[in-house]
């Protein structure tokens, strides 16, 4: 059956369209009703049906593949590999969900897991599945305030964390971070459980309160901890993601919803059967880390490999190797971590043996042509965008390969996929555009299995925030998007994300790739600044590729004249700044607001998840130097 076919089903016929998907995983108590959507925009799937996550992740396999490898955490930074089959796994999590019981821990409670990509870390999440506890994995690192926000929001009963993760060689111990954190919270969990890596030697312990794996570990190593069935809508775990005001949502995902859909997602979207392999190089504390290197690939009985390290250490090779030595049929990146990889030789492509590689899937951001382009022609792969939100919890727009893979259009992840019937309207008066005109990317609910079920504790905040933005109601976005003729997508970036220049609204994105087509230019980031005649003008900032010699100045001006050309004179930069390095998340993510606070004489706001704290003095030294082309400007009054 096409793609049109089975996505018509899934939207005109959900009910039927999903009881068949429900096929795909393992229920203990068979769902009594597919959809429950008496009380709109909330719905509720597969209701009555009791399931596990970590039994359809792991148990279920045991039969067949117990001896096939599971879990492969590699760490380039520790210069570490730990292959792990099904059968190791489920001996691992038995032993964690073990140590969770000891201290505690049981159906309904949440688990604060703050941990870099290492085995313990998926241990820790399937362990709380097994015996019905809530996760809340918190990207490892983050700052201690905003740890704190997120632990007196969860009020979990344990915080589960590694001594310190490392980048780039350099140890960041997490200890005195969730110090720090629990000095603050209200709502303090009553032990800590330590993960020692023994890379921090210095850590400081609080008797009574902090408790090391490793001792306990020891006393449950046989275990067999009884699976927990969960009705199919009791909460699986929490993933905060930023809101517009200062405090986190918790967006809380279900059971049998999430399962799923992350079951038919791996064969129809990612086109991964049992025994293949995946390389996902997401972090655990992100979405695409959830669903893509733990509970997509381990449902579909596939490889996951994990990895803790940089994409350039010890060589800008060492993913391809992975992907020569485990046989790699799908790699899941982000379009930031393939820009820094072409800055390197491009001969670094070509050194491995990538004949199992079929597919290279990016997303988290919008994949631009030229970085399409380069990955494209430089691997011979089949290279996918696809658009999701943290929301979501996995792709809502994408080419479907695994299906029926159409045809690519650089800058368009593809087509709505099963269950998300979209639309692109008018942001003020809701009217459906036109083919190739620009609005804001709505669902129409019910939203399909796999998305999120509401905001944790706060069922008012999810209406308002998702639903609450136009007089139907509609799941907004809060993207830009251009649906062309034949159906595909574009999105051009954030609504909020948008520069208005004497009353023309103009998408970063859209000036980013005009200014990325320039050979010489390695990464771009655009930001609207105030202009006292025109309201905005876009300010760009761009770092050049290495090699490059040509006189920044010049190349600036090179920048400008092509936004001119592709956009028209309305969008040309008011400045260009040519700069060393531009300021990022250690997820890889641009910290466009940074520099346009920066830009306005404001506080930049939170950098807790800053890869590289140079990077934003870098932009503050080029404002104060002035642009290599155009003026600096006065903030507008």
């Amino acid at each position: 059956m096409s793609y049109e076919e089975l996505w018509r089903r899934s939207v005109d016929e959900p009910e039927l369209f999903w009881a068949e998907q429900a096929r795909l995983i393992h229920w203990e108590t068979p769902p009594q009703r597919i959809l429950d959507e008496s009380r709109p925009p909330f719905r509720r799937w597969f209701v009555g049906g009791t399931t596990n996550l970590c039994y359809n992740a792991i148990d279920r396999h045991l039969d067949e593949r117990g001896d096939q490898l599971a879990l492969v955490a590699v760490s380039t930074e520790t210069d570490t590999t730990r292959e792990i089959s099904y059968r190791d796994l489920h001996r691992e999590v038995n032993t964690f969900a073990a140590v969770l019981v000891e201290l505690g821990v049981g159906r309904g409670d949440r688990v604060v897991i703050y941990m870099p990509n290492i085995a313990e870390a998926v241990f820790a999440m399937l362990a709380c599945a097994r015996i019905g506890a809530i996760h809340s994995v918190v990207f490892g690192g983050f700052a201690a305030h905003n740890l704190a926000l997120r632990i007196d929001d969860a009020e979990p009963a344990l915080l589960i964390c590694a001594d310190a993760g490392m980048r780039g060689g350099k140890v960041i111990p997490y200890k005195p971070l969730i110090d720090a954190a629990l000095r603050e919270t209200k709502a303090p969990p009553k032990h800590v459980l330590i993960v020692d890596r023994g890379l921090d030697p210095t850590m400081d312990r609080l008797a009574g309160r902090d408790v090391d794996y490793d001792d306990l570990r020891r006393r449950h190593d046989d275990a067999n901890v009884p699976v927990v069935w969960l009705e199919s809508n009791e909460p699986s775990y929490l993933l905060y993601t930023s809101g517009t005001t200062g405090k986190p949502k918790g967006v809380q995902r279900d059971v049998g919803g999430y399962a799923v859909a992350l079951a038919l997602s791996m064969t129809t979207i990612f086109d991964l059967h049992p025994g293949q392999t995946i390389l996902c190089t997401s972090d655990v504390g992100w979405a695409v880390g959830h669903s893509y290197n733990v509970y997509g690939p381990l449902i579909g009985g596939c490889t996951a490999i994990l990895y803790e390290g940089l994409p350039t250490a010890p060589d800008p090779g060492i993913w391809w190797r992975l992907c020569e030595k485990y046989r790699v049929r799908t790699m899941f990146s982000s379009p930031t971590a393939i820009r820094v990889l072409k800055k390197q030789d491009v001969a670094w492509l070509s050194r491995s043996d990538l004949s199992a590689l079929k597919y290279i899937f990016c997303a988290g951001e919008p994949l631009d042509q030229t970085t399409y382009a380069w990955l494209s022609t430089g691997t011979g792969k089949i290279v996918v965008d696809n658009y999701w939100q943290t929301e979501t919890g996995w792709p809502a727009v994408s080419l479907m390969p695994g299906l029926d893979l159409k045809a690519v259009r650089p800058g368009s992840p593809g087509f709505p996929t099963f269950g998300f019937r979209m639309r692109v309207i008018d942001e003020a008066t809701g009217d459906e555009k036109e083919p190739g005109e620009k609005g804001v990317l709505v669902i129409e609910p019910p939203l399909p299995p796999g998305c999120l079920s509401t905001i944790w504790r706060d069922d008012d905040r999810y209406v308002r925030s998702y639903f609450g933005h136009f007089k139907e109601l509609l799941y907004s976005s809060l993207d830009w998007a251009v649906q062309d003729a034949d159906g595909y997508l574009f999105i051009l970036g954030r609504t909020d994300d948008v520069i208005n220049v004497a009353g023309h609204r103009l998408g970063t994105r859209e000036i980013e790739e005009s200014v990325a087509t320039l050979g010489a230019v390695a990464e771009v980031a655009v930001v609207g600044i105030g202009d006292e005649l025109k309201g905005q003008l876009p300010a760009v900032f761009a770092t050049l590729k290495q090699g490059v010699t040509d006189d920044p100045r010049d190349v600036a001006q090179a920048m400008e004249r092509r936004v001119v050309e592709l956009l028209g004179g309305v969008a040309r930069p008011g400045c260009v700044y040519v700069v060393a390095a531009l300021p990022k998340t250690r997820s890889g993510k641009l910290l466009r607001r940074a520099i346009q606070a920066l830009m306005e004489g404001l506080d930049p706001g939170d950098l807790s998840t800053l890869d590289d704290p140079a990077s934003l003095e870098e932009i503050r030294k080029a404002i104060a130097r002035g642009p290599q082309c155009g003026q600096a400007r006065r903030p507008a009054t």
